[in-house]
């Protein structure tokens, strides 16, 4: 977060999963999940200035896909947190979007969740990371892991965030420009390996959580793949780069990571990747 005499400046870190356990339905309609999340080194920025009344700007690559309505996250959680914090102060929220919409890298919620952190500050309000949590849970089900936007266990239907050790990454993200839409791909869910695992072992070196990973799946990958094919082309070009150490979907897709042995190699893969394929989104980064 950058503070300046007029803006508060905040930075929304893609969200990765790692793993993504599915389990049954639960009464309220959504499945249990079990997930690994870290946060990447690319992501949204978001400005915030005070203003008369809750304003949202839309900047970036993938701005024209977006609608800055009532319906916008960014919005939402501004007037939720307003409205429980009793503040009658208003913002100018500029959203610069750098990330690919419906992509399963959790873009819109850790937008929301940086929106929350960011006008907490700007409004200069007295509130706990417990109470932006709340508010970040009836918002949506991603939206809690990312207030910290720190390496995490995620459970319930994502509600339930336990901070953990993770050791740092290369990554290369690929998103082939096909929007995935979440409830399509839990609908054609036919298998899953259900939740119950235990919190994961400390991890100090990359080779133990990559031998850790190889015990674990994402759910959500088979489904996804059979409503947008591309996907499996994606996995299968970053599974045959150099010093690729792992390649999986995140989320619900269609975004997919690799990890590998060295950023070197994860500048060269992605430089490779963007020149065969132009047409995807690319971005060498770092979990």
């Amino acid at each position: 977060m950058t503070i300046t005499p007029d803006a508060v400046r905040v930075f929304a870190p893609a969200k990765i999963n790692l793993f993504l356990h599915v389990g049954d339905k639960r009464a309220d309609g959504f499945h249990a999940l079990q997930s690994l999340v870290v946060f990447a080194g690319a992501g949204d920025e978001l400005t915030f200035e005070l203003a008369d009344g809750i304003s949202l700007v839309l900047e970036g690559l993938f701005a024209g896909v977006l609608s800055a309505d009532t319906d916008n996250l960014v919005l939402k959680a501004a007037r939720a947190l307003a409205s429980r914090s009793a503040c009658e102060q208003g913002a100018r929220i500029t959203l610069t979007k750098n990330l690919p919409v419906a992509s399963g890298i959790g873009g819109g919620s850790a937008d929301a969740a940086a929106s929350l952190r960011g006008l907490a500050r700007l409004w200069d309000l007295d509130v706990s990371q417990d109470l932006l949590h709340e508010i970040g849970a009836i918002l949506g089900s991603d939206i809690p892991v990312c207030i910290a936007s720190v390496p995490a266990w995620m459970e319930g239907r994502g509600e339930t965030v336990t901070a953990v050790n993770v050791p740092g990454a290369a990554m290369v993200l690929v998103n082939p420009g096909v929007a995935v839409p979440t409830g399509k791909v839990f609908a054609a869910l036919k298998e899953r390996r259900g939740v119950g695992m235990p919190l994961p072992p400390i991890m100090k070196s990359v080779p133990e959580l990559i031998a850790y990973l190889k015990t674990t799946t994402n759910d959500l990958e088979a489904p996804a793949r059979e409503i947008a094919p591309v996907i499996g082309e994606v996995l299968d070009t970053l599974a045959t780069q150099q010093g690729v150490m792992l390649a999986r979907m995140s989320g619900s897709g269609a975004t997919c990571f690799s990890l590998f042995e060295s950023d070197a190699a994860a500048n060269n893969a992605a430089a490779k990747i963007s020149k065969q394929n132009p047409g995807w989104w690319v971005a060498a980064t770092a979990a």
